[in-house]
């Protein structure tokens, strides 16, 4: 693994300040996250778990700080998506807020979820930090209230809506991934397969657990019939035996002057 270089003391403790500054002035409405968002949340979170088991340098963080230099302007720049994806093949160390002066990587994929119930950021003025001041190459945009899903792609005219393909899904190559509704929500395909969720992954594991007893009892119900055969098969040869041994010593009582 490759050491990082060391940071300047002074920038992190610039960068620290900066966000604890950030977090004590959020309002409180900020902290408050309708149902929607929650259930969006967590589907991207437990899908990109799947896919960093599978792939472990795309790393998911969840409402992390960015902080950015922001052309010549003395204050850094913020901004908090809902959700963004690095892919770097080392750990990512960020603390309180994901630093692109102190980072080797950048945000490939960032993820937003606008739901009616509460807006929390001003969502057309992050459009505008994505594109042009990040320049993240993929913004997700999801209003579950709707049903709206757009993928952006950075190009060299800004953002453009990337196309659905045939199966209605919208596609990031670079981390072999596809995207689309199902169910109103945000679901993934990783590989061409649907990245399945916990309680699937428990359905299917219950499923599975019961046809293995099923299996089970119709083996042991087998084993019983068959062992029923044989006793009983070997029960009538001890018959057919003893009435041939009778019979036997019939006829040879029967012989005898």
């Amino acid at each position: 693994m490759t050491p990082k270089p060391p940071v300047d003391p002074k920038l992190r403790e610039y960068l620290d300040a900066e966000a604890d500054a950030y977090l004590e002035a959020l309002p409180l409405s900020h902290f408050m996250e309708a149902t929607t968002q929650a259930t969006q949340r967590k589907i991207t979170l437990e899908s990109f778990d799947l896919v960093h088991a599978a792939r472990p340098e795309v790393q998911c963080f969840n409402e992390l700080l960015i902080q950015y230099r922001r052309g010549g302007r003395k204050k850094v720049g913020k901004v908090v998506p809902d959700n963004f994806v690095v892919v770097h093949p080392e750990p990512i160390d960020a603390l309180k807020s994901f630093d692109l002066q102190t980072q080797t990587a950048r945000p490939l994929l960032v993820l937003e979820y606008v739901s009616k119930e509460t807006r929390r950021k001003d969502y057309d003025e992050n459009f505008e930090k994505y594109e042009e001041e990040l320049k993240v190459p993929y913004y997700l945009l999801f209003y579950p209230d709707n049903d709206d899903l757009t993928l952006f792609r950075l190009g060299e005219k800004g953002y453009a809506a990337v196309p659905p393909n045939q199966a209605g899904r919208v596609a990031i190559p670079e981390l072999e991934l596809e995207a689309g509704l199902l169910g109103g929500w945000v679901r993934f395909w990783f590989r061409g397969e649907l990245l399945p969720l916990p309680g699937d992954l428990l359905i299917e594991r219950d499923a599975a657990r019961e046809q293995r007893d099923e299996a089970k009892q119709q083996r042991d119900e087998a084993r019983k019939e068959r062992d029923a055969e044989r006793t009983a098969r070997l029960a009538a040869e001890a018959e057919v035996a003893k009435l041939r041994e009778e019979l036997a010593r019939a006829k040879g009582t029967g012989s005898t002057p």
